[in-house]
């Protein structure tokens, strides 16, 4: 079980993107996306694949920077940080495809982790191994030598391991079996009460059964952004925006 830490009492934007484009090279990708994330709340960024979802993360935590539009985080603009400080002001990421470092033990990668905690929370290993309880059993056993699942459970408590308020989570589901998804799931659902979360999955099941809010991405343009029950009421309209999920 998660260690209790607190829960939200008033909700308000925490993160906060303003007409932000993006471009690869001379490739306009983003297009003047705004949407925001509350405080407390799961936003799930769906779109088909090349919509500009993952563009949109690497834009959040720094990877790619913004040509025009602002990004706030708890108020303080960080469009022009780099993703270290952005790191460390509380934003985690679980990047897609996992990327956890394969040469190192499943204890390492979370020591590395640690080592750029934010300032406030902390989470330990024992805190992670409680989540993942494979993981404590898998401690000593290089990261490149664990199942698919394994390797995103490392992910999840990598990102965990740097004490975020928001967490950004990049198709966590994606190449995993049934089960896994399953696991995924039940520890999202938890982690909802501990930070606020954006989520890009292109599972539809599973990201509105998580989702506060929605915000819907077509050719790097929003094109959605209201309740996970609005989205559903207007579901059938969007089907064309959507992937197979």
């Amino acid at each position: 079980m998660i260690p209790a830490r607190g829960s939200f009492i008033l909700e308000a934007d925490l993160l906060e993107l303003d007409g932000v484009n993006a471009y690869y090279g001379d490739s306009h990708v983003l297009h003047d996306v705004s949407l925001r994330l509350t405080a407390g709340h799961l936003l799930a960024l769906l779109g088909r694949n090349g919509a500009g979802k993952t563009t949109c993360i690497s834009t959040i935590i720094g990877f790619l920077r913004a040509r025009g539009g602002r990004i706030r985080f708890d108020g303080h603009e960080i469009q022009a940080a780099t993703p270290e400080s952005i790191c460390r002001m509380g934003i985690g990421l679980v990047p897609q495809g996992r990327r956890v470092f394969g040469s190192l033990t499943v204890r390492e990668n979370m020591e590395v982790a640690a080592a750029r905690q934010a300032r406030g929370r902390r989470w330990s290993r024992n805190d992670i191994y409680a989540i993942f309880p494979r993981l404590l059993e898998r401690q000593n056993h290089l990261a490149r030598n664990l199942s698919g699942g394994e390797q995103q459970m490392l992910a999840i408590g990598r990102a965990l391991m740097t004490a975020p308020r928001m967490l950004l989570l990049d198709e966590p589901s994606e190449g995993l079996a049934p089960q896994i998804v399953r696991e995924v799931g039940r520890v999202l659902a938890t982690l909802k009460a501990e930070m606020s979360i954006l989520l890009v999955e292109q599972n539809l099941g599973l990201a509105l059964s998580l989702a506060d809010d929605v915000s819907l991405l077509s050719t790097g343009r929003i094109v959605f952004s209201g309740s996970t029950d609005e989205f559903r009421c207007r579901q059938g309209q969007l089907q064309g925006h959507l992937g197979v999920g």
